[in-house]
């Protein structure tokens, strides 16, 4: 099992609840896929530095986990199918 960190960019124009329900989700798939989360960071909302899907805004929210390696191309893909998620990136630490 190797360490990673996840940053994610939520749609801005989701409500508080709904965008709780996001970070679940990405929370649930780590765990799907045999990962341990280790650490959750809601960053909340910021401007972003261009815009992005015509979106100038978003909710950050930033995830340590551990996983195996070849679950994690499979979780980008599960991360790409979510239409609340603007932009994902999930680096090795």
């Amino acid at each position: 099992m190797n360490n990673y960190e996840g940053l994610f960019i939520i749609k801005p124009d989701l409500k508080e609840e709904d965008a709780k329900n996001a970070y679940k989700t990405i929370g649930d798939a780590v765990t799907k896929h045999g990962g341990n989360i280790k650490k959750e960071e809601i960053w909340g909302k910021k401007m972003l530095a261009y815009p992005v899907k015509k979106l100038k805004e978003g909710y950050y929210y930033k995830l340590d986990f551990e996983s195996a390696a070849d679950a994690v191309s499979k979780l980008e893909a599960v991360y790409k199918l979510n239409p609340d998620i603007v932009r994902s990136m999930i680096t090795r630490r």
